[in-house]
């Protein structure tokens, strides 16, 4: 079986495709980079893929909002080509700024057939920039390639990570439905308004989005700082006590199980 393709976006201020390429290549899927000029010269390439990211990073400086000029060129350009990839099984990642980028493209969480705007991310109550390892929790969500039950330590690095729906109704609503796929916790393994384990105060902890489908996931921590086993901040603890390190990060388990999927769907 061939190895899925996967467009790595590129765009100015985006700073972290490199390491987005080689995690999906080491796991096992044929990751190409794509700048935006090209992608909005020849809208037709993204038929070329079985999976798309937008990387973290600050993409055109994170201009008037985090991630808003990204998003309103990429909707503006390519919005129906977008939800018709989505429709016909497409996998979407968005890393960070690549999350900012979804949620104000309106493809997070999309909970109808339009690019809408229904979520905002917008600044940390700490009103500066975090840059901290977070303990994280997955929820039974509708994603199609996040795993329920597993406690992850990320990596989170961002000002404008604060999750905020129109509502408190809302807010719970995507947490009962599926919406919400990851939760920042405490020492207690509870979900955690509190800082510093919720680094930027989001409502119930909330710390990634899928869409209606389960096939679009925006993170706000990075599991492209934390795929590789030497990344983790541990790791010469873990090496000493186990004799040898793990195989990989807790962030590989994003690009494995979405390299998966794409493999199991053809």
């Amino acid at each position: 079986m061939s190895s899925p393709k996967v467009l790595v976006l590129r765009a100015p201020g985006i700073n972290c495709e490199r390491e987005t390429h080689h995690a999906f290549a080491r796991a096992g899927g044929a990751p190409e980079f794509v700048h935006i000029q090209q992608l909005l010269a020849d809208p037709k390439r993204l038929d070329q893929f079985r999976m798309v990211v937008v990387p973290g990073g600050f993409s055109y400086g994170d201009d008037i909002s985090s991630g808003r000029v990204l998003a309103q060129e990429m909707k503006a350009q390519l919005g129906d080509r977008i939800l018709q990839f989505v429709a016909r099984g497409g996998l979407v990642l968005g890393i960070c700024n690549g999350f900012q980028v979804l949620v104000r493209l309106g493809l997070l969480p999309c909970t109808t057939d339009k690019l809408e705007e229904e979520v905002t991310l917008t600044h940390n109550l700490s009103n500066h920039y975090e840059c901290r390892w977070v303990t994280l929790q997955t929820t039974k969500s509708r994603c199609v390639f996040l795993p329920a039950g597993l406690t992850l330590r990320w990596p989170a690095a961002h000002g404008e990570g604060r999750l905020i729906a129109r509502d408190a109704a809302m807010q719970q609503m995507l947490l009962a439905e599926g919406y919400a796929t990851a939760l920042y916790v405490g020492p207690d393994g509870k979900p955690t308004e509190q800082y510093p384990h919720n680094p930027n105060g989001a409502p119930l902890g909330f710390a990634g989005l899928t869409n209606r489908t389960g096939r679009v996931l925006g993170v706000m921590p990075h599991p492209d700082r934390s795929y590789l086993p030497t990344h983790m901040p541990e790791w010469r603890r873990t090496q000493l006590e186990r004799g040898a390190l793990p195989e990989d990060g807790d962030g590989m388990v994003v690009f494995r199980e979405m390299v998966r999927v794409a493999k199991a769907e053809g």
